[in-house]
């Protein structure tokens, strides 16, 4: 049953085609179609390359050494007011923001329990990639900041 199927199928294909022949018609081809492009766009933009980008990475460890997930880390320039970068570590406690090179940096980590704590890097003329860890520690009492 299903052999005669594809056989009508085709055989409907074919002498559809062959009507169309005979009658001095070709079978329509399809279309080509161009995407859409806008020529201000491509050009006044240039895209940017994160080849030369500063990596920050680093891993957040508990008070007992053992890798702190979900901590939001928030990284901004050294002479900004508020952050630009935010990320959350991983299972594993570790995180990666890549960052334009040629400034220095403050990255802040903190999550409810913990003391927020904070470190500079420095990202003028150095290496291509800075590792950041943090040793978080525990705040007493549930709420603020330590004793």
């Amino acid at each position: 049953m299903m052999h005669r199927m594809r056989w009508i199928i085709v055989l409907a294909t074919v002498s559809t085609f062959s009507c169309l022949a005979s009658a001095g018609q070709e079978p329509a081809a399809p279309q080509e179609t161009k995407p859409a492009t806008s020529e201000s766009s491509s050009t006044s933009k240039a895209k940017h390359s994160h080849a030369n980008d500063l990596l920050i990475r680093g891993t957040v460890f508990n008070e007992h050494g053992l890798s702190l997930a979900g901590v939001k880390l928030q990284i901004q320039r050294a002479d900004a007011k508020k952050p630009h970068w935010e990320t959350r570590t991983n299972f594993r406690g570790e995180f990666a923001v890549r960052v334009p090179p040629g400034a220095d940096y403050q990255v802040a980590a903190e999550i409810k329990g913990f003391a927020k704590q904070s470190q500079a890097v420095h990202g003028k003329d150095g290496p291509s990639e800075e590792k950041v860890i943090f040793h978080m520690e525990p705040v007493n009492g549930g709420k603020g900041g330590k004793p």
